[in-house]
């Protein structure tokens, strides 16, 4: 294999409608050597219809796990047992857009590079395909840690568009010389994690604002459920990254900002999962036990209060706009 070769990783756990269209869209790009699906105990027929997704040229290797153990485990496993020098993941409801690793791998300068996403309700995926949606000049910029951690403390009330939801082609050399990995007890923020940890080591990450990657948003997508413990998991993450020796004041700023962020909603969570469990008066015992936890509950609370006053309905232009949307803004829009 060449030092340009890519190995997409999919892990699946009940995608059987969806992991096709990843599956093809991989094996259409020149630059992919190997396609590794982990097939995470599913209970519908994900491994089959996988299979079935195979285009005879041998680059297609399907491996299944008999419990589920998660994506960090199933694209640990992957990556293990790839020999690409490239590896790049793709979330098994989404796909690539034609010519996506041509404009990535042709960049020079890095350990990560990513572009853009655009995200799509599931009944505008035809579109997409069809290559109606806007696209950006790649004006590349570098992230470094600082940026990033703070790109990835959401705003209530706003769309999602934390950078976390990058999917970055990643150099394998540069994961072995630092020792990454994905972080196996985390279910939430995986990515998150692993990219902080990369920038925290002195890798370099860049940016381009053109679009090859499409996120399907689905109401029952995996991606889109955590449990509580996740979010708590989550912000011991960030606790590990300040253990980090060599951090500047900046991003050591930054990231207790969003520890705080990340467990201020486990805190809410976890109120919410009490009153539900134990009734109120556990709730507010909680609440209660410090300072911290009052002031993340009170707040979440007067939000989750006040937001069906805030909302309206929106003008039709809006509801056009809806159905795709992009992680970054950029410049010089041209038709795809």
């Amino acid at each position: 294999m060449s030092g340009t070769d890519v190995c997409v990783i999919i892990a699946a756990r009940n995608a059987a409608e969806t992991i096709a269209t990843a599956i093809t869209s991989a094996l259409l790009e020149p630059e992919v050597a190997e396609v590794m699906v982990v097939d995470d105990a599913s209970t519908d027929a994900t491994e089959a219809v996988a299979r079935a997704a195979d285009d005879g040229s041998g680059r297609l290797l399907v491996l299944r796990l008999d419990v589920n153990r998660g994506p960090s485990f199933a694209r640990n496993m992957a990556i293990r047992q790839s020999r690409a020098a490239l590896i790049s993941i793709l979330d098994a409801d989404d796909f690539f857009l034609p010519g996506r690793f041509a404009k990535l791998v042709g960049c020079d300068g890095w350990d990560l590079v990513a572009d853009n996403i655009v995200f799509v309700e599931h009944a505008s995926v035809r579109d997409v395909l069809s290559g109606s949606i806007a696209q950006f000049d790649d004006d590349p910029t570098e992230l470094d840690l600082a940026s990033f951690v703070a790109g990835n403390i959401s705003r209530r009330g706003t769309r999602r568009g934390e950078l976390g939801f990058l999917k970055p082609v990643m150099r394998r050399a540069m994961l072995a010389e630092h020792g990454l990995h994905y972080d196996e007890q985390l279910r939430l923020g995986e990515d998150y994690a692993l990219y902080a940890r990369a920038l925290a080591s002195g890798a370099r990450f860049k940016l381009i604002r053109s679009c090859g990657y499409c996120a399907v948003v689905r109401p029952n997508s995996l991606s889109g459920q955590h449990r509580t413990e996740d979010l708590k998991r989550l912000a011991d993450a960030d606790l590990d990254l300040l253990a980090l020796p060599g951090l500047a004041a900046e991003q050591r700023r930054v990231l207790r900002r969003h520890e705080r962020h990340v467990r201020d909603k486990y805190r809410l969570r976890h109120f919410l999962d009490l009153k539900a469990a134990k009734g109120p008066s556990g709730a507010m015992a909680f609440a209660f036990s410090s300072t911290a936890n009052l002031a993340a509950v009170a707040k979440g609370v007067a939000f989750d209060k006040l937001e069906p006053l805030r909302r309206r309905r929106p003008s039709a232009m809006e509801a056009g706009a809806a159905s795709a949307r992009y992680l970054m803004a950029g410049s010089a829009a041209k038709t795809r």
